[in-house]
Formats: C-alpha cells, structure tokens, sequence
C-alpha cells in the first residue's frame, strides 16, 4: 500500500495526483520482469470513467454496482452472456445493455483515450471527464518510467470493489491466462502484425448437481489474475474515523495499493525452478521465533551476518 506525502506534490506545490498510481504500477512491472514470468500485461482502467459510461448509457444509479460487476465477467464469458445477465438476470434494459457494450469491448492504449476524449456525450459527464484528465496523466507517467508497452487500457476492467474510487488495474501473464492470451490482450504498442488464432477449443467434462456431465472449454480457463490493485481514497479514513474517539471525523487518507498472488505465481515459476535446478531441498523456507529483545542480533541473522 503507498499512502500519499509531501513528495507528491511537484516543485510548485501543485497537487500531482497520479504520480503515486504510476510510482506503484511502474513498480508492479519491475516485480514481475525480475521474477521472470514471461510475458505479461497490467489491464486498467478507470472507476470514474467506468461510472461515466454507466451514467451517459442510461443505467439506474441503483444498478451502477451490479452491472459493474457484469461487465468485469468479460475477460471469461463473451459479450451476449454478459448482456444476458444484465437483462435477464438485473433487469436492465436491452436498449442500455447494447449502448453499454459499445464502450466496454474497447482495449488498447494511449490511443483509445484518444478516441474516448473525442466522444462529446462522454466528456460532458464530469465523472468520466475527471477520469479521462488523469488517466491521459497517468499514461505520461507510464511512459517516462518505460512501461508503457506492458499496458493495456482495458474498458470491460470493473474490479467489483466498492472501495475503488479511481485507477483499478490487473496483472495477467501467458502462463496464467487462458491459451488466447497474447489475441485477447494484446499490448497497447504491439505488433502491426495480424494477432495469431485462438487455439481450438479442448472439451473436458465435470459433473453437475444433477449428476450428469457439462462440457467446459478449457480454452477459457486460466489461473487469472497474478495481480491487482486500485486507488482507494476513502476505505482507510472510514476505518481511523469508526477508531476515533468522540466519533470526531478523521482527515482522508488516500492510498493506491497492489496486491500480488503468490501461490498463482509460485505455481508458474515452481516448474521453471525446478528445472533449472535451482532448488535441490524440498525446504523452501525456515521459519523461527527468536523471541523477545535481541533486535540486533535477529537484525544480523536476517542480513545473513549472524
């Protein structure tokens, strides 16, 4: 989690609110080259813009949430399932439902934000208007800081969270990823290329509460996501302010955070490591209490100096 501070203001003074998102995004990236997963993709996008989209669509301000949650399905059902359960499922109206998915199939890059400023009836919603602002800000941080090839500007990226109040990303690699990984998420400054096929369709079967057999296409199926994280501004101040004594209001405490999954990762990297030989012991680490006090001395066996 990375909390904001003075450092993230510029020289001026001025308020520099997508510096710490880029910082922890540009961070993910190092994490995850150095760990030498192969390739991946961060998926973001927007909750603001998100929320903008719902709102110029047309959805019920009482239905933003669960179609939000619809709409992140897209990544493992295709579009006429997720406008199923929109309308069958959520009661949205069809006509909303298909306006919705005009916006929600895009991905790309710095380009389709391009597209999306160009888009008046978008713009003119001041949620999706403060989105656009900091992500077309956000973007130039990528950039400066080289990663803005491992990013892919995601429209169907929800993250079902309520506590998400801006930037929301996921970190996906071919290993985890279903086997259409490098068609369905291509990079933002890919190959010019044709993208390569979907690999066909494997059938397996699982049992069902009938007790009869439903065939599942293990070309969808993946690990999922290796990675995620948002901004939320207002999840930590709700916790410090139900802590305070008197109920007096806490100040906002902004924070942008990532949370990395190690037994997703574990799970690729372990083949490799083996493999290469790089374990020879079944240990993979010793855990010990060394008590109360010592803090020097458990300081020296930590940097291996004891």
């Amino acid at each position: 989690m990375r909390e904001f501070s003075q450092a993230d203001f510029d020289i001026s003074g001025v308020w520099d609110p997508m510096l710490p998102d880029a910082e922890v995004i540009s961070l993910l990236c190092t994490i995850l080259t150095r760990l030498e997963l192969g390739d991946f993709t961060v998926k973001l996008n927007h909750r603001k813009i998100l929320d903008g989209i719902f709102e110029v669509c047309g959805v019920p301000a009482d239905k933003i949430r669960t179609i939000s949650s619809a709409v992140d399905k897209l990544d493992k059902m295709p579009w006429a399932d997720v406008k199923k359960e929109m309308t069958d499922e959520k009661g949205l109206d069809p006509a909303v439902a298909d306006k919705i998915g005009e916006y929600v199939k895009h991905k790309g890059g710095p380009e389709l934000l391009e597209v999306l400023k160009a888009d008046a009836t978008l713009t003119a919603n001041p949620s999706a208007k403060l989105g656009l602002d900091e992500m077309e800000l956000l973007f130039k941080y990528l950039d400066a800081y080289n990663v803005i090839d491992k990013i892919s500007f995601d429209m169907s990226l929800a993250r079902g969270l309520d506590y998400y109040t801006g930037i929301i990303y996921e970190a996906i690699t071919e290993a985890s990823a279903p086997p259409g990984f490098k068609t369905a998420n291509a990079f933002a400054e890919g190959s010019s290329e044709p993208a390569p096929p979907l690999p066909p369709k494997k059938k397996s079967k699982k049992p069902t509460q009938e007790g009869e057999e439903e065939e599942v296409d293990e070309s969808s199926v993946g690990v999922g996501s290796i990675a995620a994280g948002g901004r939320y501004d207002n999840l930590v101040g709700m916790f410090t302010s139900a802590a305070a004594a008197g109920g007096k209001k806490a100040a906002q405490l902004p924070c942008i955070g990532v949370s990395i999954g190690l037994d997703r990762i574990f799970a690729i990297v372990w083949p490799k490591w083996v493999e290469r030989g790089m374990r020879s012991k079944e240990t993979m680490a010793y855990v010990m209490a060394a008590g109360d006090g010592l803090v020097a001395e458990r300081i020296k066996l930590g940097e291996g100096v004891a």
